[in-house]
């Protein structure tokens, strides 16, 4: 078939790939202008946009892909199906009308639970054991269209967020070049969504990722997985000897089962170098400090001198 892809993120570059290798042809991709990245906040490409320029495909960057002048490139060049992931923007009725196979959407979550924008973030910050792979027609509601088909697998148990992003982004390809094959024979399947079962998972902001060790340790660990590498699950680590803070990013995180004294403080060091939270206690395996790269915690140990009594704290201290 004739595609025309629109995306913009780095979860759809290995559909490209498997698209490219296919009997399909990719006629056009369609994607966001240069962002700002990093410190200096200099202007990149996409990562959909680098990689049709380093395949030499025909591309249009547009921050308003249902604007006449968009809508005509893509019909100019006769589109059987649009694949959309991971693009960013909404498609109007008008454009989702052209192709005779309408659109579909390949979606980082087992539809209809987790629609919206992070639902790998928060499918491991809400505690699943699984998530997956789905494929749905595009409509007007975000991520409710029909679904064509769906590949589940479990969330490993020490798996952050972006380690799953990177693996659902290799299981989808089959998937999708499976769903084209059927809707190009006629043979696919189109169940309805149960809206009862339906969940959100919003855009995160960076504030999402400040640490409350109030709340019971599995919580805590859960977000750690889920926030990194962004928002981030964040704090500030004070020393008692000396007074001093430095903004720490915790990026993997074990629950130390067992009982806690009630006379604990959440985000307080105990005498194993544990953190009591509200319930439980986390066991820190992987943190970054501000300015510093990602390191074991013992190294963080050593460098900070770490003692029982030290604790994470807000900002404001």
């Amino acid at each position: 078939m004739n595609i025309v892809y629109l995306g913009s993120g780095e979860f759809g570059v290995p559909c490209l790939d498997a698209l490219k290798a296919s009997h399909h042809e990719i006629a056009l991709v369609v994607t966001q202008p240069p962002q700002p990245a990093g410190r200096g906040r200099k202007c990149c490409p996409m990562p959909v946009g680098h990689w049709a320029e380093s395949h030499a495909k025909p591309s249009i960057e547009t921050d308003n892909v249902n604007a006449a002048d968009v809508s005509k490139r893509i019909a100019a060049v006769r589109p059987d199906i649009l694949v959309v992931i991971a693009f960013g923007q909404k498609i109007g009725p008008e454009l989702l009308a052209l192709p005779p196979h309408g659109a579909i959407n390949v979606h980082a979550s087992l539809l209809p639970k987790y629609r919206g924008a992070a639902p790998i973030n928060w499918a491991i910050i809400r505690g699943e054991k699984e998530t997956g792979v789905s494929i749905i027609t595009v409509a007007d509601r975000m991520d409710a269209g029909d679904i064509l088909a769906q590949r589940g697998t479990q969330i490993g148990v020490h798996e952050t967020a972006g380690e799953l992003h990177d693996r659902l982004a290799r299981v989808a390809p089959p998937l999708l070049l499976e769903t084209l094959d059927r809707i190009e024979e006629g043979t696919a399947t189109y169940t309805k969504q149960d809206e009862f079962l339906a969940s959100k998972a919003p855009k995160l902001k960076k504030a999402d990722g400040e640490v409350d060790f109030r709340l019971p340790a599995y919580v805590v660990a859960d977000k750690v997985r889920g926030f990194w590498p962004w928002p981030g699950a964040s704090s500030h680590y004070l020393s008692t000897r000396t007074g001093k803070t430095v903004r720490v990013t915790l990026a993997l995180a074990d629950v130390i089962w067992g009982p806690t004294p009630a006379s604990a403080v959440p985000g307080t060091f105990d005498e194993d170098l544990n953190v009591a939270c509200g319930d439980g206690k986390l066991g820190i395996r992987k943190i970054k400090p501000a300015g510093s790269g990602l390191m074991e915690f013992k190294d963080f140990i050593n460098g900070w001198h770490v003692q029982p009594g030290d604790r994470f704290v807000e900002a404001e201290i």
